[in-house]
């Protein structure tokens, strides 16, 4: 498909979806159960799981960063994009604290929130693609032989 270099097809879209719709869960929860993060630098309250989450953040951050660098289609870019954005206040609302960065929590669900309503229109648009491309002549013919 034209537009698209990563999300490719129906099966890649549905997946890259649903991580999204998880990680949107684990945030509208984090959010609604007003845990505060302590951040890295306030000595006192870092414990080892603040500095594992900042890490898991790093990484995830860094390969969204990445993905969207190197998508191709403007859809997959905000998809991307918005995932990215999210992943990296998440990052930066576990190192600098609720205190610094307590608008890091809602940036990030509207942020996942945003690519979840991108992931259902590119997994429409392949969905789409894939019926018209099932009304051909020589693809209701292999449908059969399968069958």
């Amino acid at each position: 498909m034209g537009g698209f270099s990563i999300l490719t097809n129906r099966k890649r879209a549905i997946v890259a979806l649903v991580h999204s719709v998880v990680f949107l869960l684990v945030a509208v929860r984090q959010m609604v159960a007003a845990n505060p993060a302590a951040g890295i630098w306030l000595p006192s309250t870092v414990s080892r799981g603040t500095w594992m989450l900042c890490g898991i953040f790093a990484v995830v951050s860094t390969i969204l960063l990445w993905l969207f660098a190197i998508s191709q289609g403007w859809m997959e870019k905000f998809y991307f994009g918005f995932c990215a954005i999210s992943a990296t206040s998440g990052l930066l609302r576990t190192a600098a604290g609720d205190q610094a960065f307590h608008a890091g929590l809602y940036i990030r669900v509207i942020m996942l929130l945003s690519a979840v309503l991108v992931g259902l229109a590119i997994v429409r648009i392949h969905s789409r693609a894939q019926l018209c491309n099932a009304d051909t002549p020589s693809a209701a013919f292999d449908l059969n032989l399968k069958a």
